[in-house]
């Protein structure tokens, strides 16, 4: 996938970082590590707590090496360059926000990641056409999946929508399906041909991770 999204003015990234209230955060290993990236402070998005990544990439360790990792609902990015740092072969991205989607891109050109597709759309509807290119490229995927917490308005049936997308996921295709969702949510044990591996617990947060049956 060829898509690639950049933004190439430095002026551009310090007015971004002003007006959108943008907070630092840093990779936290591997060929970027300590490199810095914006995560915008605004209540359409949330970064994954460091704690969290952090223990997401020790699960994952040097398995990331030559496969893709698919973040949906992206936000800035934060996992899947970090993903990238660690030895992925690309990385796609898809943000719906339009604001946050700039700084997605901002993020790419600050790391000079050549391997980083960033989608502008709903995750719900771009979803399939992201899976048909994955499923098309014959290499085993990790798929992340960060909905917005279901305590938001308009968020109700987040969590039903989602688990309808993973179970499009087909045993062949995915490597792992990690969803980072509210620890209050019981996930199911079976997912179409996934079946619940682990639950961390971080707080508020909890991540799942799936495998194939």
């Amino acid at each position: 996938m060829k898509k690639r999204t950049y933004s190439n003015s430095k002026e551009g990234h310090r007015k971004k970082k002003e007006s959108m209230k943008c907070f630092e955060s840093t990779i936290i290993s591997g060929k970027l590590k300590g490199k810095k990236i914006l995560i915008p402070n605004i209540n359409t998005t949330r970064s994954s707590k460091a704690i969290l990544r952090e223990s997401l990439f020790n699960t994952l360790q040097f398995e990331l090496i030559d496969k893709i990792f698919v973040e949906v609902f992206a936000g800035s990015g934060s996992v899947g360059l970090e993903a990238l740092s660690r030895g992925a072969k690309e990385a796609v991205f898809i943000e719906k926000n339009n604001k946050v989607f700039e700084i997605l891109k901002e993020n790419i050109r600050i790391l000079e990641v050549t391997e980083a597709t960033a989608i502008q759309g709903d995750s719900f509807e771009e979803f399939s056409k992201i899976y048909e290119y994955i499923k098309n490229s014959g290499i085993k995927t990790y798929f992340y999946f960060d909905p917005p917490f279901s305590t938001r308005e308009g968020m109700d049936d987040v969590y039903e929508k989602t688990i309808n997308l993973i179970e499009m996921i087909e045993a062949g295709v995915c490597e792992m399906v990690i969803m980072e969702h509210m620890t209050s949510i019981e996930m199911p044990q079976i997912i179409g041909t996934l079946a619940l591996q682990k639950k961390k617990k971080f707080g508020k947060s909890s991540l799942s991770y799936y495998v194939p049956i």
